[in-house]
């Protein structure tokens, strides 16, 4: 039988370490693992995590039996333990408390080969081992100030009125293109992984009046920038009764909350990844999260498509007047900016089929790309819906897609078609931008890239 391994300390409450404050003068136990260790004659400074927060135990000889102190002394990193003692105020400690230990079970001792040593490591061997990379202080700071990001947009939609209905992963078409689509075999059909939500939740607004959808999506883009990854996690807001103009204002107000909602609840965690930057991190000379969150102001610039484009040339690019903004060009565009730009009125022939097109210019769409500052480009793209059946029929068709595929699509404009708006936001950029990371892996727990499947 294996062991049955010890899951509290008796008689004393289990404190987390983010809520120590409320435990000030108290003995309680801390159920963790092991970060780190230093040894000073009679005192054993013990790092102890525990998901929540990082907490010094402070081990002093005369206060432990023997057999403990010297268990401390050789435990390896990430081992398992309970910890037991009293909360202390302490000024230098950096969540302001510290433990008087005065108990100490090891759960289960790590192997003494921990991988991630403390020391420089080069980015694959990190990403081999995400599963491990997860424990780091920095990577718990990305990763808390993400969830409360997807907190800060569910709570912003559903205060507004907008109501969560998912959309399908296996989808029978495109909507963002059929070069990017991932095929797979549906019970004899083919099918695809679906790239955008979207399609679909143009037929639930149309039911409900505002929605959205959450969850992933999927681009099977043949691309190694810091920007994309193969599977990522979009939001995508739709309305009926909404036009560009609404849309844009839709989405300044959401990057405002979002960055509002994470100055106030994940500023330490803002600090620590400021903390812990690599050299080539700190040469790009970000300012401080807190610093560059709290310039996120409205009213956000607003750019047309054409003047973005002179803008560029003037400064040396040979982009045409006719393109599509590429990764770099929207860097130079934002590069210097404080709070996001909106770029609006692209083309129609660099966007979807689905698009609008604005009634004073054919050439042009109804269209608004949102660049997040400091260089991190496109983390919104959306704008109004084509609403006209015959109008819609013929982009289908001019772009090459089977019509039988989207035949319900068509429907949505047959009964009762209304002007209808809404665009998708990418979470991992919003992340990276909001992070200050120079690259989108960061980001998620287990990110999948053109050349990364596992772990």
């Amino acid at each position: 039988m294996s062991p049955v391994l010890p899951l509290a300390l008796p008689g004393l409450p289990v404190a987390r370490i983010v809520e120590i404050a409320a435990f000030d003068g108290q003995r309680v136990q801390i159920r963790g693992w092991l970060y780190g260790k230093r040894s000073k004659g009679k005192l054993h400074f013990l790092q102890v995590r525990d998901g929540s927060g990082l907490i010094q135990a402070v081990m002093f000889k005369g206060d432990v039996d023997d057999a403990t102190f010297a268990a401390a002394e050789t435990l390896p990193q990430e081992s398992s333990v309970l910890v037991g003692g009293t909360v202390k105020a302490d000024a230098r400690a950096p969540s302001g408390f510290e433990l008087a230990c005065d108990t100490l079970v090891v759960v289960a001792a790590a192997q003494p080969d921990y991988p991630i040593a403390p020391k420089e490591h080069g980015t694959a061997f990190l990403m081999d081992h995400r599963h491990l990379w997860l424990r780091s202080r920095r990577q718990h700071a990305i990763l808390t100030v993400r969830a409360r990001i997807v907190k800060a947009i569910r709570d912003f939609f559903d205060g507004r009125g907008f109501l969560l209905l998912d959309t399908p992963i296996f989808t029978p078409n495109a909507c963002e293109g059929t070069s990017t689509l991932f095929e797979t075999d549906y019970h004899g059909q083919k099918a695809y992984l679906s790239q955008s939500g979207q399609l679909y939740s143009e037929a639930t607004a149309m039911a409900f009046g505002r929605v959205y959808t959450f969850g992933p999506t999927f681009r099977a883009e043949k691309s190694k920038t810091r920007r994309h990854l193969t599977e990522f996690w979009m939001v995508e807001p739709e309305q009926a009764y909404l036009d560009l103009d609404g849309t844009m204002e839709l989405a300044e107000d959401l990057l405002c909350a979002i960055c509002a909602d994470v100055l106030h609840d994940c500023g330490a965690a803002l600090d620590t990844i400021d903390s812990i930057r690599s050299e080539a991190e700190e040469h790009r000379q970000l300012r401080p999260r807190r610093e560059a969150l709290a310039a996120v102001r409205k009213p956000f610039p607003r750019m047309h498509h054409r003047d973005a484009i002179a803008q560029l040339q003037a400064l040396g690019s040979d982009i045409g007047a006719g393109d599509d903004l590429g990764g770099d060009d929207e860097t130079v565009l934002t590069q210097r900016q404080e709070t996001p730009i909106l770029v609006h009125h692209y083309p129609a022939a660099v966007k979807a089929f689905y698009m609008k097109r604005d009634p004073g210019d054919a050439e042009r769409s109804l269209s608004v790309d949102v660049l997040a500052p400091e260089g991190y480009g496109e983390i919104v793209g959306g704008g109004q819906r084509e609403d006209d059946h015959d109008t819609l029929q013929n982009a289908i068709r001019h772009h090459g897609l089977p019509e039988s595929a989207f035949d319900w699509y068509l429907d949505l404009r047959k009964y009762g078609s209304v002007p209808h708006a809404g665009f998708g936001l990418g979470l991992e950029r919003t992340v990276a931008w909001v992070c200050g990371l120079p690259h989108v892996r960061e980001t998620a727990a287990f990110p999948r890239l053109m050349d990364r499947l596992r772990p």
